[in-house]
């Protein structure tokens, strides 16, 4: 029997707002889409929440036996500032307020995304499509929309008709919203005259002149809308039904909800199974927000460089404390939160080092119920993670057989009473969920200390970087000089990349 009969997963659907057994389309194979980052700024502590969730869940899945092809995003186009059919590309926007080509900041805040992905040990996807990379296939997916009689063309630009979907359709399935209550909370914004109902969304938007991201197209030189993206994305690489859509919270509602419909629309299926969301971040209870002054970057974490934080936190500690709670409740951060982390992180790492100074087992008479009891507790651990993915319960189960493991050291006598294939069964799977689901890395004092390194120089690395692109040189020639006064040899890069040595 293979591990993901002997444990089979159940899940939060947010489309049918209950937890489901999982049933994958084909047997053994998992297809997961997630909403990948929109390029043109640092990627911020909430996307990595929401990424590690689902780098969990994907990690999970593989070690029960599933093949798993993971496709998540880059949305390099169609992301308007306030998330409406109106106003400049967020891409755009950096590009002019920077003075750069806008693949530029494309490329720029894509490498920073990887780089944090790698800092917390969050695996790639099987498949990162772009959107810029897409159009034919969005272009493709408007006609069909078009063809079906649900979307029409303004002045260039093509919209979708929601009450026309809803003739035969429910928009608001996912997010539980009522089309006639949306309509009256429906505000009145600029070029909405071109809708025919205010609560139709772009497909294909008509580039304003001085607009610098545009494609030509049979209803005008524009460029495509950030729902349709995600559709023409997931469908292309997981057909027009798959297992799993993630993303986090704030995306349910109009993104997901708009590629329901698209979906229905162009292919008569919903796209995904299941849904599921992750849920926010928090600082000392309140949310996570730039407007706050809350908001850490994964650099101020590490450095300690944050007038909330009252040190540094390694990554690995992150990344526990990430894991103490579902992906699917609020996440609050705090400096106590953080230490408690710390202290529990470096309890478990503790006991997956401690098993190699164990004396074997099965050198005494074997107690069948020691053993199997034994056996139970890594039993325990994946069928919490089989619930739901919980690995704030799947972290109690792995604690308890660190206390077990602690009692063996002390007391050799005991190890000896535990049958070898018992033994031999917790450990693979003790280890295996701490490394290979959890992601947990061994960090020693002198990796800790390499990582805070390493992310103070990234940081002032970044800050040169932006000092170069304002014209500020003297700021630029300053930092630079000034590490190499210390023994750090900053290097510029074709690119505008930039790398160090230390002598």
């Amino acid at each position: 029997m293979s591990l993901y009969e002997a444990f089979p997963v159940s899940l939060t659907n947010s489309l049918t707002k209950q937890k489901e057994k999982f049933e994958p389309l084909v047997p053994g194979h998992v297809g997961m889409y997630v909403c990948g980052p929109t390029v043109y700024s640092d990627v911020h502590l909430g996307n990595v929440r929401t990424f590690m969730s689902f780098d969990v869940i994907t990690r999970y899945f593989r070690y029960l036996g599933y093949k798993v092809r993971y496709v998540r995003n880059i949305t390099d186009v169609g992301h308007l500032v306030g998330d409406v059919d109106e106003g400049e590309d967020k891409i755009a926007k950096k590009a002019r307020l920077e003075a750069l080509e806008p693949m530029e900041v494309v490329q720029k805040y894509t490498n920073g995304f990887h780089d944090v992905m790698r800092l917390f040990n969050i695996v790639a996807p099987s498949i990162e499509p772009t959107a810029t990379g897409h159009l034919v296939e969005q272009i493709e997916f408007i006609r069909q929309l078009m063809d079906n009689g649900f979307a029409y063309e303004k002045a260039g630009s093509v919209y979708f008709n929601v009450r026309k979907y809803n003739e035969t359709h429910h928009y608001g399935e996912l997010s539980g919203r009522n089309v006639d209550e949306m309509l009256s909370n429906t505000r009145n914004l600029t070029g909405q005259d071109q809708k025919e109902d205010p609560l139709d969304f772009a497909l294909w938007k008509k580039a304003e002149d001085g607009h610098l991201m545009h494609w030509p197209s049979p209803w005008s030189e524009g460029f495509p809308g950030w729902h349709l993206e995600c559709s023409a994305m997931s469908t292309k690489y997981l057909g027009t039904t798959f297992d799993i859509h993630g993303g986090g919270m704030d995306l349910k509602f109009p993104h997901h909800e708009a590629e329901i419909a698209q979906n229905k629309g162009c292919n008569h299926e919903g796209g995904a199974q299941y849904w599921l969301h992750g849920n926010m971040l928090t600082v000392n209870g309140r949310k996570m927000a730039k407007s706050e002054g809350n908001g850490f970057t994964p650099e101020e974490l590490l450095t300690g460089n944050h007038k909330l934080l009252e040190r540094g936190y390694s990554a690995m500690t992150v990344r526990f404390f990430m894991l103490m709670s579902h992906y699917g409740s609020t996440l609050d951060f705090s400096n106590e939160a953080l230490q408690a982390a710390e202290k529990g992180y470096k309890r478990l790492t503790a006991g997956l080092m401690l098993l190699d100074k164990l004396p074997p087992a099965g050198t005494g008479t074997t107690d069948l119920k020691k053993s199997e009891a034994l056996k139970a507790l890594a039993d325990q651990a994946l069928t919490n993670m089989s619930d739901d993915f919980n690995t704030s319960k799947t972290l109690a189960s792995l604690f308890e057989i660190v206390g077990k493991i602690n009692t063996f050291y002390q007391n050799p006598s005991e190890i000896a009473q535990i049958d070898t294939d018992s033994w031999d069964y917790v450990t693979q799977h003790f280890s295996g969920i701490i490394k290979d689901v959890l992601g947990l890395t061994v960090e020693t004092e002198a990796t800790g200390n390499n990582q805070l390194l390493d992310g103070t120089l990234n940081v002032l690395i970044e800050l040169r970087k932006h000092a170069k692109f304002s014209q500020n040189y003297e700021l630029s020639d300053k930092i630079r000089d000034d590490l190499k006064a210390v023994g750090v040899q900053l290097k510029d890069e074709k690119g505008g990349g930039m790398s160090y040595n230390i002598d």
